[in-house]
């Protein structure tokens, strides 16, 4: 037995497994397979991008969403990365010592905190999302536009149905 099977091979074992159930299948494999190529392009970007750059996952998204938003409150930013505002603290904690990220108060409500890139921070995006992105381009050379296009609409509507059904909290 191999260390890792192909996304094929867990879908006949998928099948064989739970055939005599009532399931639907075809939705089935179709989540497990954003579950297996969303694991896939994080693991490929982190060893070719990431690692390199001593920044784990969790903290060049971080980043990238107080870089978008030119800062955010500390709830919004956990929210945005998908992540628990205490696994935040942590993540924020390490790029601050890194000096990538600052903590400031709010003006108007001192018990309220915002997250900013410092200069330095904000020149490792410069350099690194360039990168990033380019991983991005590789994993989906194989499709036309129009499939992007058709996959990218796709996942867009799953997510706005979860949206939808106000189920995007995080518990991590």
């Amino acid at each position: 037995m191999t260390d890792q099977n192909t996304l094929v091979e867990t879908e006949r074992a998928m099948q064989s497994r739970v055939g005599p159930l009532a399931l639907d299948i075809e939705a089935a494999q179709a989540v497990s397979s954003i579950y297996r190529a969303a694991n896939a392009v994080r693991m490929h970007v982190t060893k070719e991008v990431l690692r390199p750059a001593d920044i784990t996952w969790t903290g060049f998204v971080v980043m990238w969403v107080v870089w978008i938003w030119d800062g955010l409150e500390t709830r919004r930013a956990a929210e945005a990365a998908a992540i628990s505002k205490a696994t935040l603290t942590g993540v924020v904690k390490t790029l601050e010592a890194r000096g990538w990220m600052e903590k400031r108060g709010r003006e108007d409500d001192r018990r309220l905190v915002e997250i900013y890139l410092t200069p330095s921070g904000v020149k490792l995006m410069e350099e690194l999302y360039p990168k990033f992105n380019a991983i991005e381009s590789q994993v989906v050379a194989g499709l036309s536009a129009r499939r992007k296009n058709e996959m990218a609409a796709s996942l867009r509507a799953i997510v706005t149905t979860i949206e939808s059904q106000g189920d995007l909290e995080t518990d991590d």
